[in-house]
């Protein structure tokens, strides 16, 4: 993961040097969030592969995608070493972002898998 811009005003200090403030990388950051989508939609698909080999149905293959994407946010947060504002602006872009837009792949190859391994 790219980090917070190193060049120019990366710190501001006011008079007294008591308060920080770090400004992003725009490019570090729009590449942190590909990064994040890109792992979230691969673990929704190999997740939903995996719904459906174990032969998950209804309600239990909706926990399964959340414990999924839980489970995703801690191990991004641990890549990030659980410094986020190092490589995000706040939690709700490691956390949140991307937590539904994975849900559709997943459906699609918990389906697709189930169909395969347990009608055919």
């Amino acid at each position: 993961m790219a980090g917070h811009s190193e060049s120019g005003s990366s710190e501001k200090k006011s008079s007294n040097g008591l308060n920080e403030l770090l400004t992003l990388n725009a490019e570090n950051l729009q590449s942190n969030m590909k990064i994040i989508y890109y792992s979230r939609t691969f673990l929704s698909i190999i997740g939903g592969v995996v719904a459906g080999i174990l032969g998950f149905t209804g309600l239990k293959g909706f926990v399964f995608y959340f414990f999924l994407m839980a489970v995703t946010s801690i191990g991004l947060l641990a890549k990030a070493k659980f410094s986020i504002h190092t490589y995000f602006d706040s939690w709700n872009r490691v956390l949140l972002d991307g937590f539904l837009s994975g849900l559709m792949s997943f459906v699609l190859f918990w389906t697709f898998a189930y169909d395969i391994v347990h009608i055919f």
